[in-house]
C-alpha cells in the first residue's frame, strides 16, 4: 500500500468510526467501545507507518481538484513533512489513550456512545488539519474541532456550568475565527492559491502584498484556538467537561492546532517583523499571566488548564523568534506529559470525590490509595517543571536557546526585541511553573487530616494508560538530537547558560513553594488545635473550606464519576499560593478580572444594543405593521357598512356619483376656458 493511501486512511478511520458509533450507539451498544478504540488505534498505527516512511526526508505531497471555483482552486491535497508526520503520531497515540481511559472513566455514563463518537470525530478533524495541504480543507477540520469541543465541553449539559462553558468556548474561538477566515482569503488572493506549497513559494519570492495585515488576521484565529492572550479565557472554564476530553483538547488537538498552523506557515508570519514582535508580546503576557493565575487556583483541573495556556505561550514564543523546530518539539513533549497530567487528575478526582486541592490538602494518605496516579503524576509534574532529565527540560530548553540566540543578535529571522521578550518571560515562567507544579503535588499528595477514602484499585484501563504516557514523559527529551533531522535541522540540545538559568529558576520556585507550604501547614495545625472556641476546631467551615466546597460543587463531573463525596474537613487549607502571590492572589484567582473587563467592554454594550434593537422592532417597526393592519380593518368595516344589499341604495349612490363627476367636469372646463 502506498504512503499516500496510508495517509488518507489516517483521518478517514476515526471519521468512519465516529459515523458508525453514532448510528449504532443505541441499537447495538456492544459495538460502541470497539468502534471507539479500534479505528483510533488503527489511525495511530498508520500514522506511525507514515512517519517511518517519511523519515524526515522529502515531503510527501499529492493533490486532486476538489471543486472548480472559477478563480482560486480548492484542492483535496496532502502535504506531509517531518512536522506533520510526528504531530499526527502524537494525535493518534493520545486519542487512543483517551478512548481506552474513557471506557472505564465514563463506564456508567448513559451518553457514552455519543461522547465516544464525538472524540473520534474530534481526532479525525485534527488529523485532517495536520495532513492537509490546502488551507480550505484545513479550515474544515479547524471548524469541526470547534463544533466537537462545544458538544464535548457541554457533555454534562444538565448543569449551568457546562452549558456556559461550552457556549463561551464556542463564541470566543469563533471571535478569533472571523479574522482568521478573512486572513485566509487575503493570503490566497495574494498567492493565487490555497495550496500550502504554492503559498510558501510565493512568500519566498516576495509575492505577498500585505504581509503584516495577513499575519495579524491569522494570528487572531490562532490566539482563539490556542488560548493565547487575550482570547484565552475560554480554556479554564472548559474544565466543566469530562477530564478525558480535557486531556485530548490540551495535549493533542484544538489548542495544538493553532501552534501547528503557525509552524506550518511560519514564512508567512516571518515576512512581517511587526507581526513577530506582536507574537512575542502575546506569548510573553500569556506565559507570565497564566503562571500567576495557576498558582491561585483551587480546582486541580483549572491549575492544569492555566498550565496549558503557559506552555502554549512557550511554543508561540519559539515561533516568534523563528524556531519552529523548538516549538513543535515542545508541542510533542508537552502533549505526552500534559495528557498524563489530566488523566492522572481524573484518577485523583475519581478516588478523592472532589476536584478541590483545598479539600485534598486536608486528606491524609491519598497517595497511598492511588499509587499509580501518584507516581505517574509525579513524573509528569517533574516534566512540566522542566527538571532534568525529564522530557520537559529538553523541549523547554530548546525554546530558551532559540530565544537567547535571537536576543543576542545571532538570528536575522526575528528582531532581537522579540528574543529578549521571550527569554525573560520564559525564565520567569519557569520559576512560576515549578511553583504551581510543586504546590499541586504537595496539596494533592501530602495532605494532613482525615484519612482519604479507600475504594480499592483503580481500573486497569485508567492506570495502564498512565504508565504508557509516563514513558515519553521520561525519555522523549533524549530524542532532541535525532528528532532535529525531522524538522529544519537546527540544534535542539540545551546550552550551559540556558540550562543553568532555567533549572535555577525552577529550583527557586520549587524551594520557595515548599517553604511556604511548610509554614502554611504549621499554621493550619495550630488553627485546628486552637480549642473549641475556634470556629474551625468547632467544626464550622472556614472561608477556605467553604471556598473549596463551592469549587468542588461547581464541577458537574464530580457527581458523575466519583465514588462518594466526602464532607469538607474543618480548618484552613495549607495553601502556599496565598503567601507566594500576596495581594495578587485574589486577582489571580479570577484570571485578573479579564472576564469582568470583557463583560463591561463587549458583553454589556452588545446586550444594550440588542435591547435597543428589540425596542425598535417591537415599538416602532411593529407599530407600523400593526397600523397597516388596523387601517385595512377600519377601511374594510366602512366598506362593509356600505354593502346593504338594497338595489335602490346602490342606484342612488351611482346617480349621486355621476352628478358629482358632471359638476366637477363643468367646473374644470370653465376654469380652463378662463385661463
Amino acid at each position: 500500500m502506498s504512503t499516500t493511501t496510508l495517509a488518507v486512511l489516517v483521518p478517514l478511520l476515526p471519521f468512519l468510526g465516529a459515523v458508525a458509533g453514532l448510528l449504532l450507539g443505541r441499537s447495538a451498544p456492544g459495538f460502541v467501545r470497539p468502534l471507539a478504540i479500534l479505528p483510533t488505534l488503527g489511525a495511530a498505527v498508520l500514522a506511525v507507518l507514515v512517519a517511518i516512511r517519511q523519515g524526515g526526508g522529502e515531503t510527501i505531497s499529492a493533490a486532486t481538484e476538489l471543486t472548480p471555483t472559477g478563480s482560486v482552486p480548492i484542492d483535496l491535497s496532502l502535504y506531509i513533512d517531518g512536522f506533520a508526520a510526528l504531530v499526527a503520531v502524537l494525535v493518534g497515540v493520545v486519542a487512543t489513550c483517551v478512548q481506552v481511559y474513557s471506557t472505564a472513566y465514563l463506564r456508567e455514563d448513559p451518553r457514552y456512545p455519543s461522547y465516544a463518537a464525538l472524540v473520534s470525530l474530534f481526532t479525525s478533524a485534527m488529523l485532517l488539519v495536520v495532513y492537509s495541504g490546502d488551507l480550505m480543507v484545513l479550515l474544515v477540520g479547524w471548524e469541526i474541532m470547534g463544533i466537537c469541543s462545544y458538544f464535548l465541553v457541554g457533555h454534562y449539559w444538565e448543569t449551568e456550568a457546562a452549558r456556559s462553558a461550552s457556549l463561551k468556548a464556542f463564541l470566543v474561538t469563533k471571535l478569533g475565527d472571523v479574522p482568521f477566515l478573512i486572513g485566509l482569503f487575503a493570503l490566497a488572493a495574494d498567492a493565487g492559491s490555497f495550496e500550502i506549497p504554492k503559498i510558501l513559494g510565493t512568500v519566498a519570492a516576495g509575492g505577498l502584498d500585505h504581509p503584516t495585515l495577513i499575519a495579524l488576521l491569522l494570528l487572531a484565529g490562532v490566539a482563539g484556538k490556542s488560548a493565547q492572550f487575550p482570547l484565552h479565557t475560554w480554556l479554564p472554564d472548559a474544565m466543566a467537561g469530562p477530564t478525558p476530553v480535557s486531556a485530548l483538547i490540551h495535549a493533542a488537538t484544538m489548542v495544538a492546532a493553532g501552534v501547528y498552523f503557525i509552524a506550518r506557515l511560519l514564512p508567512v508570519f516571518a515576512a512581517s517583523q511587526a507581526a513577530l514582535v506582536v507574537m512575542a508580546v502575546m506569548a510573553a503576557v500569556t506565559m507570565v499571566g497564566s503562571g500567576l493565575a495557576a498558582i491561585a487556583q483551587d480546582d486541580i483541573k483549572r491549575v492544569l488548564a492555566y498550565s496549558t495556556i503557559g506552555q502554549l505561550g512557550y511554543m508561540v514564543g519559539a515561533l516568534a523568534v523563528g524556531d519552529r523546530g523548538a516549538a513543535v518539539f515542545h508541542l510533542l513533549s508537552h502533549g505526552a506529559f500534559k495528557a498524563l497530567l489530566f488523566l492522572g487528575a481524573g484518577v485523583i478526582i475519581h478516588a478523592a470525590g472532589t476536584n478541590s486541592l483545598g479539600v485534598m490538602s486536608r486528606m491524609d494518605g491519598l497517595a497511598k490509595r492511588i499509587p499509580d496516579a501518584f507516581w505517574t503524576m509525579t513524573i509528569a509534574l517533574l516534566a512540566l517543571a522542566a527538571v532534568p532529565p525529564f522530557a520537559g527540560f529538553f523541549s523547554k530548553e530548546a525554546v530558551l536557546v532559540a530565544a537567547e540566540h535571537t536576543a543576542t543578535g545571532h538570528s536575522e529571522f526575528a528582531p532581537s526585541a522579540a528574543g529578549w521578550l521571550v527569554l525573560v518571560a520564559g525564565l520567569l515562567t519557569a520559576l512560576l511553573t515549578a511553583a504551581y507544579a510543586t504546590r499541586l503535588w504537595l496539596m494533592a499528595f501530602r495532605g494532613r487530616g482525615a484519612a482519604a477514602p479507600d475504594h480499592g484499585k483503580e481500573p486497569l484501563a485508567m492506570t495502564g494508560v498512565l504508565w504508557l504516557l509516563a514513558i515519553p514523559s521520561i525519555g522523549f527529551g533524549l530524542a532532541a538530537g535525532p528528532i532535529s533531522d525531522w524538522f529544519d535541522g537546527g540544534e535542539l540540545t540545551p546550552t550551559l547558560v540556558t540550562s543553568v538559568l532555567g533549572t535555577g529558576a525552577a529550583a527557586i520556585g520549587a524551594m520557595l513553594t515548599y517553604a511556604l507550604w511548610q509554614r502554611a501547614s504549621a499554621k493550619a495545625v495550630l488553627a485546628t488545635a486552637a480549642g473549641p472556641g475556634d470556629g474551625a476546631a468547632a467544626g464550622v467551615p472556614t472561608a477556605a473550606a467553604a471556598a473549596a466546597a463551592e469549587s468542588a460543587a461547581e464541577a458537574p463531573e464530580v457527581a458523575e464519576v466519583t465514588h462518594d463525596h466526602p464532607a469538607v474537613p474543618a480548618g484552613p487549607a495549607a495553601d502556599p499560593g496565598k503567601a507566594f502571590l500576596g495581594p495578587l492572589h485574589r486577582h489571580a484567582a479570577v484570571g485578573f478580572h479579564l472576564d469582568a473587563v470583557y463583560d463591561r467592554l463587549f458583553v454589556r454594550p452588545v446586550q444594550a444594543a440588542a435591547s435597543l434593537v428589540r425596542f425598535l422592532d417591537r415599538e416602532v417597526v411593529d407599530t407600523y405593521v400593526r397600523g397597516a393592519g388596523t387601517g385595512t380593518q377600519l377601511l374594510g368595516s366602512l366598506v362593509r357598512r356600505a354593502q346593504t344589499g338594497n338595489v335602490q341604495s346602490y342606484l342612488s349612490a351611482l346617480l349621486a356619483g355621476a352628478v358629482v363627476l358632471a359638476i366637477a367636469t363643468a367646473v374644470l372646463a370653465n376654469v380652463n376656458a378662463g385661463s
